[in-house]
């Protein structure tokens, strides 16, 4: 009985330590900057990404084609907005400390999937570049 009551506290132990983890490896992805030109394609105005953007950004993603497929796409982010979006229609309106931190981590979700955006242009835009000279150079100027 206790060797499996010892496993069970392992097992939560570990489970919160990977969620914390994973939250840290998203803020620090959200933190980088974006390119202009994913805030205009997101139709972004001001430059300030709301938690609204989301569903945009999460959008073109989908649209960007995917260089390296084993990188990690959108699905836990995704995940993550619908249940932090589920407690703010349900919670948000009594209690307005939920509303205000869950607006925040919608907004990192925003901003993780800009960045992820804007990583898959880059790459896409270094490969046309490096396998077409004269076309690399045209897509640069446009992506600048």
């Amino acid at each position: 009985m206790f060797s499996a009551m010892l496993f069970l506290i392992s097992i939560v132990a570990l489970s919160q330590f990977a969620l914390y983890y994973w939250r840290a490896v998203l803020a620090g992805v959200a933190a980088q900057p974006v390119s202009d030109r994913v805030l205009v394609a997101a139709q972004v105005e001001n430059g300030q990404l709301t938690p609204q953007h989301f569903r945009t950004l999460a959008g073109l993603h989908d649209l960007t084609p995917d260089l390296y497929p084993n990188r990690g796409g959108l699905g836990l982010v995704r995940l993550y907005y619908r249940l932090i979006e589920g407690l703010d229609s349900l919670v948000a309106n009594k209690i307005p400390a939920i509303a205000a931190w869950s607006e925040r981590e919608r907004g990192i979700c925003a901003r993780y999937a800009a960045v992820q955006v804007d990583r898959r242009l880059q790459a896409n835009l270094d490969l046309l570049a490096s396998r077409a000279p004269q076309a690399g150079r045209v897509f640069q100027l446009i992506g600048s």
